[in-house]
């Protein structure tokens, strides 16, 4: 949210003109660090109203908090308290990365940057007059030690103007646990240390810069009092938007341009079985033969992790070459399980795998040849939609061999400090030791550690209950990426998770736009059921991510990756709607050409008979009782005339394909909304109420059906909907 400029200001400081001149900001990345320094400034941020900078994930937020470092020091701040994740690598990552970007201010005395935990126990006077940054863990003897720094060793330092920075603000400082005996919910640790300092500082501002900012703004308004303590909320004070470059890829390419069959996008997705995750947690000799890794089926999918892995890093190498440019190294993540055990056996596995490619690279077996040819044509669907030079398979196929041969791949295990402490490069990201390298861990992997040029992604950390931050610091690949790597990029993983993603995408950027839009206060409704099936207001910080469905002005909600029930079983049913459709499609009701009106307690009766007719399959739902809850709060939402009724759109004899022309399941078998089709008429009669779409498909075996009629419903929101998230589960 920008605010207008105001003299108030210096912007021709010689820390950020240094930084504007050697990092060239551009416009709009200047006016969100001058904006937000203004603002800091204007509002003299307190302990219970932070800024806020809000990035999505892996776009450039500490380039931006840097830039606001540097404009703070010239406009009277003397110390930056950077706080980051609990992990050595990432404060070590972020200590470089100060380095590196005031090097030369450092080199003229003007600065300092220390570790909290490797500060002098003699830092002298000299020293402490210049300006300071200070880097500290989320973690309690990093902020015992910033305590011990500010009020007993160094006081001096307490009295200055003081800007905390706290990175990834949702992960600790603002967190809840629960207290079971209490029955209470209390701050972390970590926060009451935090909280502690806020009191204490006479003089100091706060900016809390994340990609998640739930657990800030949808918290409790008032925190429980523990131990005689009240915990005041952290509430916002404003709001700063870091811009997005142009270079981005976010949710938006792995979830909404994926549904266009025409986008490389729509290639970017595999999707893997639970039952294959199984084998991936540890060794099982009666479902794995290690001696034939190239065949079996029950490993199908990591097996073409891995090839299209190999074979994406040597078309983009390939194209490198053909251009003239370097040729970059690349890496692949795999993070399915926290335990050293899993780990483990997964490092055998890719290994094993690894060394009989070569060995049937060597011996020319027929097997090789088929896994890159597969590859290869997998790979250039999406490939082809960029405008690089194109190898031939047989020039791939050279190329993938010899990287096979040369020992281009490698394989390292990341599920301790140690490992990471190991891996990292001189600027504080893992480092990538040959051209193609994979990755494997777990909780480590989540922290927002580097990873560069990552193009492959198995993913299947599955917990019970989906948390905003977590699942979204766990997609590594989002960020920086040149569309020609995105085109050999893959992402594994089951379709529950891949449609949990996608709803928390939509859920960010819903959130997103109401922030942008200055109304993050009353924009988005939080509803859930109550005991009675009646849709009544939800508290935000109660809601499961995993189990919840975001409504916005003429969204499509339909059943998809189903068969038919048999003929025999579902026959009466389906032509038991069918009259019922023509009856009261004859009735008296209110039409709009072809849609006609029908009480809402009616509409949902359909759904139910359809949802008897249709079978869903491994990894797919369609929870019908969230559709109706979802249908008659859309249809009581408005004050109108039309209050309690659905508008039904029938269309007969279809002849849908069960698969798209990408092999994965119809998803839309509605004509296009271009004001023709039935899609296009909902939209257009759904105004105040929403619009049911029933499309009746003849369900022919050749098309990959069962030989039996059905009827498939789209729900469509109506356009006066108010963005809102309905949960059907919440924390109790």
């Amino acid at each position: 949210m920008s605010v207008s400029l105001e003299q108030s200001i210096r912007l021709d400081g010689r820390f950020y003109q240094t930084l504007q001149k050697e990092k060239q900001y551009n416009y709009k990345i200047s006016q969100c660090i001058e904006n937000t320094v203004h603002q800091l400034l204007k509002e003299r941020t307190s302990s219970n109203r932070p800024g806020m900078l809000l990035g999505k994930v892996q776009s450039g937020k500490t380039r931006t908090f840097l830039g606001i470092m540097g404009l703070g020091y010239d406009n009277g701040y003397d110390l930056v308290i950077i706080l980051t994740k609990g992990t050595n690598a990432l404060a070590r990552q972020t200590y470089v990365r100060v380095q590196q970007e005031f090097a030369s201010q450092m080199e003229e005395d003007q600065m300092r940057v220390f570790d909290i935990m490797g500060l002098p126990d003699n830092l002298r006077k000299w020293e402490r007059q210049q300006k300071l940054a200070f880097i500290v863990k989320k973690e309690t003897k990093n902020m015992d030690r910033l305590k011990e720094a500010l009020f007993e060793k160094y006081p001096d330092l307490s009295s200055k103007r003081i800007l905390f920075i706290d990175d990834e603000a949702d992960f600790a400082s603002v967190a809840y646990q629960k207290n079971t005996e209490a029955n209470i919910h209390e701050l972390r640790v970590i926060s009451g240390k935090i909280d502690e300092l806020r009191e204490t500082l006479p003089s100091s501002s706060f900016l809390q810069v994340t990609a998640t900012p739930y657990s800030l703004y949808l918290q409790p308004e008032e925190r429980k009092v523990h131990e005689n303590k009240v915990f005041q909320p952290v509430r916002p004070a404003f709001t700063e938007i870091v811009p997005v470059h142009n270079q981005y890829v976010g949710g938006d390419m792995y979830f909404e341009k994926a549904n266009n069959l025409d986008h490389m996008a729509s290639h970017l997705f595999h999707e893997i079985e639970d039952r294959e995750l199984e084998v991936m947690k540890k060794l099982d000799r009666r479902r794995v033969k290690l001696d034939q890794l190239l065949y079996q089926k029950n490993i199908s999918n990591i097996r073409e992790a891995l090839v299209n892995f190999i074979v994406g890093s040597s078309i983009r190498r390939w194209q490198q070459r053909k251009s003239g440019a370097r040729m970059e190294k690349y890496s692949c993540m795999i993070h399915t399980e926290r335990g050293k055990m899993a780990h483990a056996w997964q490092e055998e596995m890719v290994n094993r795998m690894e060394s009989q490619l070569r060995e049937s690279a060597e011996n020319d077996d027929p097997i090789f040849r088929e896994l890159i040819e597969a590859s290869y044509n997998d790979l250039m669907r999406s490939v082809s939609k960029v405008d690089l030079p194109q190898p031939s398979f047989q020039e791939l196929f050279y190329e993938v061999r010899k990287a096979v041969l040369e020992e281009h791949l490698v394989s390292s295990v990341v599920n301790s400090e140690k490992d990471v402490n190991e891996l990292l490069d001189h600027t504080g990201q893992l480092q990538l030791r040959a051209p193609m390298n994979i990755f494997i861990g777990g909780q480590i992997l989540d922290r927002g550690i580097t990873i560069g040029n990552l193009i492959g992604f198995f993913y299947g950390r599955n917990p019970k209950s989906f948390q905003q931050d977590t699942v979204l610091q766990h997609s590594r690949m989002y960020g920086a990426r040149p569309l020609a790597d995105v085109a050999v990029t893959r992402f594994y993983t089951t379709r529950h998770i891949y449609d949990v993603m996608e709803r928390i995408h939509e859920f960010d950027t819903a959130l997103r736009d109401a922030f942008e839009s200055g109304g993050h206060d009353q924009g988005v409704v939080f509803i859930q059921k109550d005991p009675l099936e009646e849709m009544i207001p939800c508290s935000p910080n109660k809601i499961l991510l995993s189990n919840i469905r975001l409504m916005k002005p003429h969204k499509r909600l339909l059943p998809i990756g189903f068969q038919t029930g048999y003929k025999t079983y579902i026959q009466k049913t389906v032509n038991h709607i069918t009259k019922q459709l023509e009856k009261w499609r004859e009735s008296p009701v209110k039409k709009k050409g072809e849609a006609f009106l029908i009480p809402v307690e009616l509409a949902s009766e359909l759904l139910t008979l359809i949802h008897q007719t249709l079978e869903m399959e491994e990894g797919y739902e369609w929870d019908v009782e969230d559709h109706q809850s979802m249908l008659h709060y859309l249809s009581h939402a408005h004050d109108s005339e039309n209050k309690g009724y659905v508008w039904i759109i029938v269309r007969e004899n279809r002849q849908i394909q069960r698969y798209d022309k990408n092999g994965r399941f119809e998803s839309s078998p509605d004509t296009p909304s271009n004001g023709k089709g039935e899609l296009g008429l909902a939209r257009k009669v759904a105004t105040d109420v929403p619009a049911l779409i029933l499309l009746h498909q003849q369900g022919k075996k050749e098309h990959g059906w069962r030989g039996a009629p059905f009827w498939w419903p789209i729900l469509v929101a109506p356009k006066e909907t108010t963005p809102a998230v309905y949960a059907s589960k919440t924390i109790s």
